[in-house]
């Protein structure tokens, strides 16, 4: 790129040194510029790689791009894998591959630049702490389009990429698309109690109904983070893990070596919301712990039991968030049905690098009406929201 700085692609995350990255801002507590994302911290995503939960034999072959100065200190970075498939994604393209491989094009393999299996948005551009961002993003943007010009492959594609992000990806030719999550946003509640009083009559005693409802049958509810991890708790939760997660996926994505490997390096960012009946763990949630954000993540359960579900993810997420001053919860991907319990629509965004212009100007095509159509149906669904006129939260 200069004389001074280069852009390297690295393979393995485990090569990358804990102490460089954790100067990247969001990646570690100590920097100041971005809140920290557990999800793009070393401990994270060295964890997929060692686990086997993400790489070369499940198809997510690393291919992280370093941005170095010539004395080799990183400086900016953006994790990315090589894919052949495009599972574990949650930013749905498989109608751009079959349409592609129809005319007789190749769209495998891509290049994924995200978080596997994590749909949460967070800093893909990182910079590290104390150098002007904008030069170094655009740098960081730029090399990946060469680099897949350089591999010979169609496409990037960079996934839940932060509001501030998406600008610097479509000043330098990059694809936008939006889709929506639902995010409890807090507004300064000191409970949840208080959160209920600013919700339409009708919904606030829905609710209290559902969560009475949901703790019947002696079902008790514990919070477990840090110490509390132990093995033995890891391994319940993995059964609740692998039974709902066979049932949904067909083939749950996380190893149960992940689970111990992140109790073992980031125990304090993990939050495990676990549902006890007759002495014994039934249900559990795992929620990870961020700077200003609570970010939901899977759930599981070996009973069912109405309304438990909603309890367990939902209701104690924002317990959680309200206790600790959080400023959000992220409680993953889809579903309307979490509207009603206080989490409101907000529009995520994606970048895509179509190497192929034909493809690229119909995706592009495509991707100008679906953004209408997001946009259109957050407006309808904001007006549903159960909060009572003018008390309705409203995003930062």
């Amino acid at each position: 790129m200069t004389d001074e700085l280069s852009i390297r692609v690295e393979r393995s995350f485990t090569a990358i040194s804990p102490e460089s990255w954790s100067r990247l801002s969001g990646a570690s507590k100590t920097c100041a510029t971005i809140a920290y994302n557990p999800f793009v911290s070393h401990a994270f995503l060295s964890s997929l790689e060692d686990s086997g939960s993400a790489d070369a034999e499940t198809g997510w072959l690393g291919h992280h791009l370093l941005l170095e100065t010539g004395r080799g200190e990183l400086i900016g970075a953006l994790p990315g894998y090589l894919k052949n498939h495009s599972q574990g994604e949650y930013v749905f393209d498989h109608g751009w591959a079959d349409a592609f491989e129809r005319a007789g094009g190749r769209y495998y393999p891509k290049l994924q630049c995200s978080i596997p299996f994590t749909p949460a948005t967070g800093p893909r551009l990182l910079v590290a702490e104390g150098l002007q961002r904008l030069p170094i993003q655009s740098a960081i943007a730029e090399s990946l389009k060469e680099v897949v010009r350089r591999l010979g492959i169609s496409s990037a594609h960079i996934t839940f990429v932060p509001d501030e992000e998406i600008g610097v990806f479509e000043m330098d030719g990059y694809l936008h698309r939006t889709d929506q999550q639902f995010h409890f946003i807090n507004d300064g509640y000191a409970n949840h109690e208080e959160f209920l009083e600013t919700l339409a009559s009708r919904k606030r005693k829905a609710l209290r109904k559902e969560r009475r409802a949901a703790l019947e049958n002696g079902i008790s509810i514990d919070w477990l983070t840090g110490r509390d991890l132990t093995e033995r708790i890891w391994d319940q939760f993995f059964k609740f893990y692998m039974d709902t997660g066979g049932r949904k996926w067909g083939r749950p994505y996380l190893t149960r070596k992940f689970y111990s490997l992140i109790g073992e390096r980031m125990a304090d960012d993990i939050l495990l919301v676990m549902a006890k009946r007759e002495g014994r763990y039934i249900a559990g949630a795992i929620n990870f712990i961020g700077g200003d954000t609570l970010y939901g993540r899977h759930w599981g359960c070996i009973e069912d039991h109405p309304f438990l579900h909603f309890e367990v993810c939902y209701h104690q997420a924002i317990d959680f968030a309200l206790s600790k001053g959080l400023k959000r919860v992220e409680a993953g991907a889809q579903g309307e049905h979490k509207l009603a319990r206080g989490y409101l629509p907000v529009t995520t965004h994606s970048a895509h690098y179509v190497a192929h212009a034909g493809l690229r100007r119909a995706i592009g095509d495509y991707l100008a009406r679906e953004r209408a159509d997001v946009e259109q149906m957050s407006e309808l669904l904001t007006e549903h929201s159960p909060f009572r006129k003018g008390e309705r939260q409203q995003e930062d």
